[in-house]
C-alpha cells in the first residue's frame, strides 16, 4: 500500500473470500478423521454434545454457516464444534430457542474463530458469547502473512488443502446435503493445530502481546456501525442523476428492505439494484406502463408492483427540502480528494501523517489498517487537538478504539507529523 492508498483505505480489513484463493494444486486435501456425525437437532443431542464438550480439554474450535446471499437475516444456521476429547459436533441452531446449554458448557474456555466478526453477531443471537477468544484470521495479518483466507493458513502452516466449494451455500436449506456437513466439519477440524502453530508465529515475532489486545477488543464487538443512509449502497447509483431520481432510488430501495425483512430474503432476489436505478431513471407514469416493462417480467419483482409503483410516486411527489443531496451525509472529514482545496493546511497533514504510519508499518512488518484505523488518521489530520501534544494525542486516539500497542508505537511520531 502507498502512502496515497492509505488516505482512502477501509476502517477495518475486509473478511476474507476462500473461494478465490489459490490452492496449491500437489497439496493433499484435508480429510475428516472421525466419522461425519450426525446433526443435533433435539433436546436429548444438545445435552449429550454439552456433556462431550465440558468433559473435553483445552481450547474450543468454533465456526457458524449463515445464508447471507439468500437470506435478510445473519442468523447462523448451522454451528460446529470441535474440541480435543470431544469430537466434532454439527449444531442446527433453528432448532433450539437457544443454545445457553453450549454456552455453559463451554466453561470459560477459549474460543478458536477465523474471521471472528463473522461470526460473533450470530453466536450471540443465540446466546453464545466467548469470555476469551483466538483469531486465527487476525493474528494472520498481525503476522503481516500474504494471505489470511482459512483455506491459505491450513496450507501454509499444514501444507494441506482445504476446498471452500460450499461457502456461498444456502445454509437455511433443510436437510443439508451430506457434501455441505463434510465441508462445515472441515472448517473446525484443524482450527486448534493451527492456533497453536500461529500462536509461536505470534511469539517468535514478538506481536502475542499484540494479539492479545487485538482479541480482548473483540470481545465487545457489536458488530458494524450503522449506515446513516444505507439506501446508497445501491450498485450504480451514479446512474441517477439529480436529486429527484436519488429520492425515487430511495423510495423503491426502502420498499425493497421492507419487503426483504418480512420474507427474510435477501434484497437482490426481491428486486435486483438494476432494476431499481432502471425504474428510478425511467418512471413508469401508471401500473400498466410498469407491468409492460422488461424487468417486470420476472415472477420476482412482478409480485410486489403494486409496492413498487407505490414508491416511484412518492419519490416523485416528494418536496425538495425532503429531496436527498446528492452528496452522502457523514460526521467525519470529507473525502482526502477534497481536503486540498477546503483546507490545505489539513491535507498537508495527512500527508505527513500518512508517511509516518506507513514507515512505522513497515519497520513492525505490519499491514497499515492493522497498525492503525485509517479513518482515524484522517480525523486527526482534519481536526487535530487545539493543544497537539503527546498526551492529547493518546486521549484522541484511545477514545476512538486503538489499542494500547497501537498507541505506543505511533502516538509520538504522529504527534510531530500534526504539529509540523
Amino acid at each position: 500500500m502507498t502512502a496515497d492508498d492509505l488516505a482512502g483505505a477501509p476502517d477495518a480489513p475486509a473478511a476474507t473470500d476462500d473461494v478465490v484463493e489459490p490452492i496449491t494444486p500437489d497439496a493433499p486435501r484435508l480429510e475428516l478423521r472421525d466419522p461425519l456425525p450426525p446433526v443435533v437437532d433435539t433436546p436429548a443431542q444438545l445435552q449429550d454434545t454439552c456433556d462431550r464438550i465440558a468433559a473435553g480439554t483445552g481450547p474450543i474450535a468454533l465456526d457458524a454457516e449463515r445464508a447471507s446471499g439468500y437470506r435478510y437475516s445473519q442468523r447462523a444456521y448451522l454451528i460446529q464444534v470441535r474440541r480435543e476429547g470431544s469430537g466434532t459436533h454439527l449444531i442446527d441452531p433453528i432448532a433450539f430457542d437457544s443454545l445457553v446449554p453450549l454456552d455453559t458448557a463451554f466453561d470459560g474456555n477459549e474460543w478458536i474463530l477465523h474471521a471472528a466478526t463473522q461470526d460473533l453477531m450470530c453466536l450471540a443471537e443465540v446466546g453464545l458469547y466467548p469470555e476469551h477468544l483466538f483469531d486465527t484470521e487476525l493474528a494472520g495479518r498481525l503476522l503481516n502473512l500474504p494471505r489470511v483466507g482459512l483455506a491459505a493458513l491450513v496450507e501454509h502452516y499444514l501444507g494441506l488443502s482445504l476446498a471452500k466449494e460450499f461457502s456461498a451455500a444456502d445454509w437455511s436449506t433443510r436437510p443439508l446435503p451430506e457434501p455441505w456437513l463434510v465441508y462445515a466439519a472441515l472448517d473446525v477440524e484443524v482450527l486448534v493445530e493451527l492456533r497453536n502453530l500461529i500462536d509461536a508465529d505470534l511469539q517468535k515475532a514478538g506481536k502475542r502481546e499484540w494479539a492479545a489486545e487485538e482479541f480482548e477488543a473483540l470481545l465487545t464487538f457489536q458488530g458494524p456501525p450503522e449506515r446513516k443512509e444505507p439506501w446508497r449502497r445501491t450498485s450504480g447509483l451514479h446512474k441517477a442523476r439529480g436529486r429527484r431520481a436519488l429520492g425515487v432510488v430511495r423510495e423503491i430501495w426502502e420498499a425493497r428492505d421492507r419487503i426483504a425483512e418480512d420474507r427474510d430474503t435477501t434484497p437482490g432476489r426481491i428486486l435486483p439494484d438494476a432494476s431499481i436505478l432502471e425504474l428510478a431513471t425511467t418512471p413508469p407514469t401508471d401500473l400498466n406502463a410498469l407491468k409492460g416493462m422488461r424487468i417486470m417480467r420476472n415472477r420476482g419483482p412482478r409480485r410486489f408492483m403494486s409496492e413498487w409503483f407505490d414508491a416511484i410516486e412518492r419519490g416523485l411527489a416528494l418536496d425538495e427540502l425532503k429531496l436527498p443531496t446528492t452528496n452522502q451525509k457523514t460526521d467525519g472529514p470529507p473525502p482526502p480528494r477534497a481536503w486540498a482545496d477546503k483546507n490545505p493546511v489539513a491535507a498537508e497533514r495527512l500527508g505527513r501523517s500518512r508517511e509516518i504510519i506507513l514507515q512505522i508499518a513497515e519497520a513492525n512488518d505490519l499491514p497499515t489498517e492493522n497498525l492503525i484505523s485509517p479513518q482515524l488518521v484522517r480525523n486527526l489530520a482534519w481536526e487535530p487537538p487545539s493543544d497537539i501534544t503527546v498526551e492529547a494525542v493518546s486521549a484522541v486516539l484511545r477514545q476512538q478504539g486503538a489499542r494500547a500497542w497501537q498507541i505506543g508505537l505511533i502516538v509520538e511520531p504522529l504527534t510531530e507529523a500534526l504539529s509540523s
